[in-house]
C-alpha cells in the first residue's frame, strides 16, 4: 500500500460493519436498473468497481413505490420477488470484497408519469406533469413504502441503503419553502417540514434493525430561491443523526437550479467547504461530493478534516479501477472523469443506457470486451487525436504491437484544443491518460511524421484517424486579414482583435466565445461562485447571490445561418450553462444570418430567405466555425495498395466534432482486431 492516501485509505469503523476505505461510488442511475433482465449486467459493472477497490458502492436510485418512479416503468423495488432478483447484484459485489448499499428515491414532482405526488400542486420546470398533493394518510404510507424498501434492500442482500433527500427529489420537496406551502404537521414551520425526512429515517431504522448502513443524503445547498436556510439544515442533520442514520452524504443543488454543480466547468472541489462546515455539527460520519476526480484532492479534504468519506460517480465511470491505481501510487494512470456528462447524464435524461466518453467499455462490461488477442498482430495507427490514442491504448491492453504516427507534434487532436478553452481544462486529463498508457504499453510514437503509404506496407494492419480540419465557407472576402479559423485562434497563432464575429455556433462556435470572453488562468473557486451568484451557506435561503460575472475584455458576435435559437443542439445538461454564460459574458446572439461578403468595413450579413435588414458588423477578426472536413487521403491510398485499412472517428465522418463516437468507435475496433 502507498503511504501517498493514507488518510484515504484508511478504514471505516462504524460499530456493526467497518468500510475498507473511505472512497464511495455515488449513485449513478445507467437504465440498467429498471429492467430485471438487465441485472447481470448491471452486477458485471459494479463488481468490476467492487474489485477496483471502492469502499462503498450506492446504486442507481429505486423507488419505493410506482409514484415515485422517474418514469413508466422505471425501478422500483416493492416485492419480495424483486429483491430476489437483486441478489446476483449483491453477491457479485460480495464475492469482490465490496460493500453496496441501494439508493431509495422517490422523485416526487421530478417524476415523469401522472402519478406524480409532491408536498404541494406544484408543478416542476423539468417535468410536464403537475403532482398532486400528498394528503397526510398518503404521507404516511409513503414513509411506510421507505421502510418496506429498505427491508427487501436488507433481504436482497445489501448491506445498506442510501435515503435520497436532496437534488429536489420529494423529500427535498417537503423540506423547502420553494415546494412545500402546507399548514398541517407537514408544513408551515422548519420542524414541520424537516418531518417527512425524519419519520422516513426513523422508520428506515425500525425496519432495517441496527446493524444496516442508512445513508442520508442531505441537501447542503439547494441553490434555489426560497431553498433551506443553514439553519434548517444543520438542525435536520441533527435529527436525522438522532433518528438512526450512520452517514450524512453531500448533496448539492436541486435539478432545476440554475447554477451548475458537476459540470467540467465548475472547480474541482467547489463545494468540500460546505461539507467541512456541516462535519463539526454532528458526530456521525459525514461524506463530501461533487467534481471530486483525482486521489490528490480526495485525500486532501479528508485530512484537513472537511470530511470523512469523499463520494465520487462518474469518476468509477472513467476508471473502474480508480482506488487500487491510488492504493499502488499509480495516480498518473487514472482515466479522469472530465465531466463532460456526455455518454453518462445526458443519456440519462434521453432514457438511454449510461457509458461514458472516456471509457466506453462502462456499462458495457460484458459486451465490449478487449481480450488478449490469439494472434498478436503488428498494426499502424495513424493520427494521435481521441479516436487513434483509445484505439492504440485498447490493442496494446489485447497484446498487439502498435506504432502511432502523428503528423502534429504532439498527442491529442482535437482535444489538445478543447483543453485550451475556459472551463475545458480537465481535457487535459485525458490527454495525460494516454499518454502514460501509451509509454506502458510499449507503443511506438512517431511525432512530426506524416505516414505515406510506403511507411505502413509492413504492418498487418492500419487503423486511419487522421481526424478533421477546419471547413472554410464560400464567402466573397473569406481571405481577408481578419479572418482565421478557430484552430488558429484557439492556438494562439494569430492575433484576436477587441471586436469580433464567430461564424457558427455549433459546440466550436460556442467554445470560441467562451475563450473570447474571458481572460487570464482558470477561475479560482472564488471566482466561479461570483460568477454564478453562490454564496456562503447562511448568505440567503438555498445559498444563492447577485452573480457578478466578470466582464469580456472583448466585445463578440455569435452568428448562426439557422434560424433557431442559439445552443439549441448542445448537451441537454450542459448546453444550458454554455446558454447562460454567453448571456452573462454579453454575447451578441445573431441567428437566421447570411455571410454576404468580408472587406475591410467588416463582416456584411443579411438575414433570412429574403436577405433582408442588411448589415455590417465592424469587427477587427472573424473566426471561423462553420464545421470540419474529413481528413483522409490515405484511407483510400492504403486499400489500393492491398493494405487492411480501417478509416474511424473524424477522418470516418466529419460531423460536429464528437469524440464519444470516436473513442467508441476505436475501442470497439481494437475489441475485433
Amino acid at each position: 500500500m502507498t503511504t501517498a492516501y493514507p488518510h484515504l485509505l484508511e478504514p471505516l469503523d462504524l460499530g456493526f460493519t467497518t468500510l475498507r476505505n473511505r472512497v464511495v461510488m455515488g449513485s449513478m442511475h445507467t437504465g440498467l436498473e429498471d429492467r430485471a433482465k438487465d441485472f447481470d449486467r448491471l452486477a458485471t459493472y459494479y463488481a468490476e468497481r467492487a474489485r477496483g477497490g471502492v469502499g462503498l458502492i450506492v446504486t442507481g436510485g429505486f423507488a419505493p413505490n410506482l409514484a415515485g418512479a422517474l418514469y413508466p416503468g422505471g425501478s422500483v423495488l416493492v416485492t419480495g420477488r424483486q429483491a430476489r432478483r437483486h441478489r446476483v447484484i449483491t453477491g457479485a459485489v460480495h464475492r469482490e470484497g465490496g460493500k453496496i448499499a441501494l439508493q431509495i428515491l422517490h422523485a416526487g414532482r421530478y417524476a415523469y408519469h401522472p402519478l406524480a405526488v409532491s408536498a404541494s400542486a406544484l408543478k416542476s420546470p423539468i417535468s410536464p406533469f403537475a403532482p398532486r398533493a400528498l394528503g397526510a394518510r398518503g404521507i404516511r404510507s409513503t414513509v411506510a413504502a421507505y421502510a418496506r424498501c429498505a427491508r427487501l434492500a436488507r433481504e436482497a442482500g445489501y448491506d445498506g441503503v442510501e435515503i435520497m433527500g436532496s437534488e429536489g427529489y420529494l423529500i427535498n420537496q417537503f423540506l423547502a419553502p420553494r415546494t412545500n406551502e402546507r399548514t398541517d404537521e407537514w408544513g408551515g414551520s422548519p420542524e414541520n417540514r424537516r418531518r417527512l425526512a425524519v419519520e422516513v429515517v426513523r422508520a428506515v431504522r425500525e425496519a432495517a434493525g441496527p446493524d444496516f448502513v442508512i445513508v442520508y443524503r442531505l441537501s447542503l445547498l439547494d441553490l434555489v430561491p426560497d431553498g433551506q436556510s443553514w439553519d434548517e439544515v444543520v438542525a435536520l442533520a441533527h435529527e436525522v443523526e438522532a433518528a438512526g442514520a450512520s452517514i450524512i452524504n453531500t448533496g448539492i443543488g436541486w435539478h432545476e437550479a440554475r447554477v451548475p454543480t458537476i459540470v467540467t466547468s465548475v472547480p474541482r472541489g467547489a463545494f468540500t467547504r460546505v461539507t467541512a462546515r456541516l462535519r463539526p455539527e454532528v458526530t456521525i460520519p459525514v461524506v463530501t461530493s461533487n467534481r471530486i476526480s483525482m486521489p490528490d484532492l480526495a485525500e486532501q479534504v479528508i485530512a484537513d478534516g472537511s470530511a470523512d468519506l469523499v463520494s465520487m460517480a462518474r469518476p468509477f465511470l472513467a476508471d473502474p479501477d480508480w482506488v487500487a491505481k491510488a492504493a499502488t501510487d499509480r495516480a498518473d494512470e487514472i482515466n479522469t472523469c472530465i465531466a463532460c456528462n456526455q455518454a453518462c447524464l445526458d443519456h440519462t435524461f434521453a432514457k438511454r443506457t449510461a457509458t461514458c466518453l472516456v471509457n466506453p467499455r462502462a456499462v458495457r462490461e460484458t459486451t465490449l470486451v478487449l481480450a488478449p488477442s490469439r494472434r498478436t498482430k503488428h498494426v499502424a495507427v495513424v493520427g494521435a487525436g481521441p479516436a487513434g490514442l483509445a484505439t492504440a491504448v485498447a490493442l496494446t491492453e489485447r497484446g498487439h504491437r502498435v506504432e502511432l504516427f502523428e503528423a502534429g507534434d504532439d498527442l491529442g487532436g482535437q482535444f489538445a484544443l478543447a483543453m485550451r478553452i475556459p472551463g475545458k481544462e480537465e481535457f487535459a486529463e485525458t490527454i495525460r491518460y494516454y499518454r502514460r498508457r501509451l509509454e506502458l504499453g510499449g507503443v511506438k510514437v512517431h511525432l512530426g511524421r506524416r505516414a505515406t503509404v510506403d511507411d505502413l506496407t509492413d504492418f498487418d494492419e492500419v487503423v486511419v484517424a487522421t481526424g478533421v480540419e477546419p471547413r472554410v465557407p464560400d464567402v466573397p472576402g473569406i481571405d481577408h486579414p481578419t479572418v482565421v479559423t478557430y484552430a488558429a485562434a484557439i492556438r494562439g497563432e494569430a492575433p484576436l482583435g477587441q471586436r469580433v464575429a464567430v461564424l457558427g455556433a455549433g459546440g466550436i462556435g460556442v467554445d470560441v466565445s467562451e475563450l473570447l470572453t474571458h481572460v487570464g488562468s482558470p477561475l479560482t473557486v472564488e471566482q466561479w461562485m461570483a460568477e454564478w451568484g453562490v454564496g456562503e451557506p447562511d448568505a440567503s435561503r438555498g445559498g444563492l447571490v447577485e452573480p457578478h460575472p466578470a466582464p469580456s475584455p472583448r466585445e463578440v458576435h455569435l452568428l448562426q445561418r439557422k434560424p433557431t435559437s442559439i445552443g439549441k443542439g448542445l448537451g441537454k445538461t450542459t448546453g444550458w450553462v454554455h446558454r447562460a454564460a454567453l448571456k452573462a459574458k454579453g454575447v451578441h446572439q445573431h441567428v437566421g444570418v447570411n455571410y454576404e461578403r468580408i472587406d475591410d468595413e467588416g463582416l456584411h450579413i443579411t438575414h433570412g430567405e429574403n436577405r433582408t435588414d442588411p448589415t455590417v458588423l465592424d469587427v477587427d477578426t472573424i473566426v471561423v466555425c462553420t464545421g470540419q472536413d474529413s481528413v483522409n487521403t490515405l484511407g483510400p491510398e492504403l486499400v489500393a495498395a492491398g493494405i487492411r485499412t480501417h478509416v474511424i472517428g473524424g477522418a470516418d465522418v466529419a460531423a460536429e466534432l464528437d469524440a464519444k463516437r470516436a473513442i467508441r468507435q476505436g475501442t470497439e475496433l481494437a475489441a475485433t482486431i
